[in-house]
Formats: C-alpha cells, sequence, structure tokens
C-alpha cells in the first residue's frame, strides 16, 4: 500500500470510528491498526538522514513557505510574559534569518541519538489523545488562539525548567515534488503535500558581561545585557516524514543533549514513551555482550566483536538510514566474531532481559493468569554502540587508546605471572611531548 494512501486510509477509518464508537468498534480497532502499521513499519518506520535534510532544506528565502509562528515567552516563575502571532513571510528579513537558524539546529545532529522518531500508541490517536491534540492543532494551521494556547499551557506544565524560555510553533505545506527513478526532482510532478507544525522550547539567556565601544562617546562603557534567545534544547517535527511522505503515526523528536530527553515533557506532549537515550543503548549492548560471553568474556573476543561492528559501520557510512541493530543481528555479529554456539543457545532470553532493563515492561493486568507482555522492541543504532575514532582498552589505572586500524597493537599476555597489556612499538615513543628512547 503507498504512503499517502495508506495515511489516507487510517484517517478515514480513524475519523468514522469516532461517530458513534463502542467499547467492542474500538477494540478491534486499536487492534487492526496495530496490525496495520506493523505491516507497514515492516518496510519503513524512521526518517533517514536524507528526508531530515529535506525538510530542513526548506528553511531558506528561497523556499520557504511557512505560513504561520506563533509563540510564547515564558519566565522562571512559569508565567507568560509574551506572545509572538504573525505570517512569518511577514517578518522583517534580518528576524526570518535568525528564525531559520533556529528551525534548522532544531533537525540537527544524529539520527538515533539527538533526533528520534517515536510511533504513537495507538489509543492516543483518539479524542483526548496526544496525537489527536496534535492533529487538531496541525489542522487548524495555529489560527484558533484557544487551541494554541491550551499547547503553551502543556507545555509549561510538562517542561522541565527553571530559568526564561521561549515556546515556538511553525505550520507550513510542502509540496513534495515527484522524484524520477534515477533521483532528478520534478516540480511539476507533485502528489502530495506534506503538512506539518514544527516546535522549538529555547532558552532565553542573559548576554554576557562585559565592556562595550560606544560610537557616540568614542570610549568604552559597561555593556548593556540582552535577553538572548538560544538555539533549541528540544523540539519535535509533526507529523513525520517517513519516505517522502506524511506518517500522522510517528513523530520527530530532537534533544540537544541526547543523555538528557526530558521524560515529563516526552509524556506530557507526544505521549509517545521515551526513547532509549545513546548512553542506554551503549550500557544494553554491553550487558548482552557480557551476559552472553560470561567467563568467555575475554580481550580477543571483545576486540573482534568491535572490530566487525565498526566495519558494518564503515560499510552502511553512505546509506541514509542509520544502521540499527537488531537482536538477530546482534546475534550473528557475536557468531562471526567468535563466540561460541554453546553460548548463544540463551541469547534470546538474555537479550530481552536486558531490554526490560531499559524499557520497563508495563503489566496489563493485576490479575496473576494474564500471560506478561511481549518484550519491548528495542532499537540498537550502531553509531552509539561503538567508537569508530578510538579502541579503548581501560584498567582502574591506565587508559590506552588505540586507532581502530592497529587493534592487532595490543595484546593480553602473562608475564612472571602476572596479567599484562602489552604494546607494541614500531615508531617513536613520545611522554608528554618528549621522545623517549
Amino acid at each position: 500500500m503507498a504512503g499517502a494512501t495508506y495515511q489516507v486510509f487510517i484517517e478515514n477509518l480513524t475519523q468514522s470510528l469516532k461517530v458513534a464508537p463502542n467499547s467492542f468498534t474500538i477494540k478491534f480497532t486499536i487492534q487492526f491498526l496495530e496490525n496495520a502499521r506493523t505491516l507497514k513499519r515492516i518496510e519503513v518506520y524512521q526518517m533517514t538522514k536524507k528526508d531530515v535534510l529535506e525538510i530542513r532544506h526548506r528553511f531558506s528565502p528561497s523556499t520557504c513557505s511557512i505560513g504561520k509562528i506563533c509563540g510564547c515567552y515564558v519566565d522562571g516563575d512559569r508565567k507568560k510574559v509574551a506572545y509572538i502571532d504573525s505570517a512569518f513571510l511577514s517578518l522583517p528579513e534580518e528576524e526570518s534569518f535568525k528564525y531559520f537558524d533556529i528551525f534548522k539546529k532544531n533537525l540537527s545532529g544524529s539520527i538515533g541519538k539527538n533526533l528520534v522518531t517515536m510511533p504513537f500508541p495507538t489509543e492516543s490517536e483518539f479524542d483526548d489523545g496526544t496525537q489527536s491534540f496534535l492533529m487538531k492543532l496541525r489542522k487548524s494551521e495555529l489560527r484558533d488562539p484557544a487551541l494554541v494556547e491550551e499547547f503553551y499551557d502543556k507545555v509549561i506544565e510538562s517542561y522541565d525548567y527553571t530559568g526564561n524560555y521561549l515556546i515556538l510553533l511553525i505550520h507550513d505545506r510542502y509540496d513534495i515534488p515527484g522524484k524520477t527513478s534515477d533521483g532528478i526532482t520534478m516540480d511539476d510532478a507533485s502528489d502530495e503535500v506534506y503538512e506539518y507544525i514544527m516546535c522549538s522550547i529555547c532558552h532565553v539567556n542573559l548576554s554576557k558581561a562585559g565592556l562595550s565601544y560606544f560610537d557616540n562617546d568614542n570610549t568604552f562603557h559597561n555593556r548593556v545585557r540582552d535577553w538572548i534567545v538560544d538555539m533549541p534544547d528540544i523540539g519535535f517535527l509533526f507529523p513525520a516524514f517517513i519516505d517522502r511522505s506524511t506518517d500522522i503515526h510517528n513523530v520527530l523528536y530532537y534533544t540537544k543533549n541526547a543523555e538528557d530527553l526530558h521524560f515529563s515533557f516526552i509524556d506530557g506532549i507526544l505521549g509517545t514513551g521515551a526513547p532509549v537515550s545513546a548512553e542506554n543503548q551503549k550500557e544494553t549492548f554491553q550487558t548482552i555482550i557480557t551476559e552472553t560471553l560470561g567467563n568467555n568474556c575475554d580481550y580477543e573476543v571483545v576486540k573482534s566483536i568491535h572490530e566487525n561492528l565498526n566495519e558494518m559501520i564503515t560499510e552502511q557510512k553512505d546509506n541514509p538510514e542509520p544502521l540499527t541493530l537488531s537482536k538477530t543481528s546482534i546475534k550473528r555479529l557475536l557468531s562471526e566474531s567468535g563466540v561460541p554456539d554453546e553460548k548463544l543457545e540463551d541469547f534470546d532470553t538474555k537479550f530481552e532481559d536486558a531490554a526490560k532493563t531499559v524499557v520497563p515492561v508495563k503489566p496489563v493486568s493485576n490479575d496473576a493468569s494474564v500471560p506478561e507482555p511481549p518484550a519491548p522492541k528495542v532499537t540498537l543504532y550502531a553509531n552509539n554502540l561503538a567508537n569508530t575514532r578510538a579502541f579503548e582498552v581501560k584498567t582502574p589505572d591506565v587508559v590506552i587508546k588505540v586507532n581502530p586500524d592497529r587493534t592487532d597493537l595490543i595484546e593480553t599476555r602473562e608475564i612472571d605471572g602476572k596479567k599484562c597489556i602489552v604494546i607494541e612499538i614500531n615508531d617513536e615513543v613520545t611522554v608528554n611531548g618528549i621522545v623517549v628512547k
């Protein structure tokens, strides 16, 4: 089923059920939607770097089609201080360029680390759900003051920050140009319009104190400190733009700090459930390896795993879609890295146990006879699991970093009854910048 056709079908079905729903119909439909969406995601389920760049390219004077921009300035006491409500194309050119910088930053960073595509629970797509509210906001084109005000209230309630910040919200329509099989853009061959809203939450801080030159006095005085809007701390793009098509069942979430995901904002505004942070993905991968290898977790096997993983990343570096590792692909990676078959016999259980530590499974019932829900699906992005720039060997007192292409220079040996790390020297050695012999 084509992307656009699928979206229209699901939207029409969802809307028709809101007319006169009953409990059986809703339960049946939720299950149907889940199955349909699962089939859809087998092919495409996340925004790729190519998708992100296509929308990011819209934020320039020659391509901009943003219709409306709204904003709310919130102080440290969580009070609304000022508002923005304007047709974007009527803004002075210098201001629009500053906004373009903010919007572009909202679509920057690494896929799977700073930019995460997150699916909505099916329940959120019915009345009073988070996705349903965002759909209403998009449909209003930000022209319903009460709806926009409600959005501001939701953000203020869920965004945990003690300082001043600016909530920015834009609405845009992108007439998606068609493309030939060899990638040539055809501006007059569009068959879908991507209508979206994008939110950016920016901290507002005082400029630094200091001396400043004053033309009138031809001298220097104490600088006047202004309130400056920083680049976004967090934000989102709704709906997601996947495979050059609208996907109302997903949202693209941005975070400046990949380890500070702002769970309360995700829960209150998006309702998607928190993504697994880059650091937690890495820890999960390490746990899977440690639990699987057990006593066989020696240096050579671990080195082989990371060498093979880096090779996989290098082979995929030109692919716009990030390399992700599933349970099956990790098991194959371990097998190809020399992990014995007997150690992989209970790999599936160890993988699922590790997944539950980062994405807890919520019980569907307090009744012990009701079976536990299946293990959560955890997407591990390869770039979050390995450092392609350095191979690190660490003890409590020593840290050794090696070029990943020269891991052969390090080996472990037992010398005079002591376990040692041996480094082959075939070039000059420097100690604090001094060449030694």
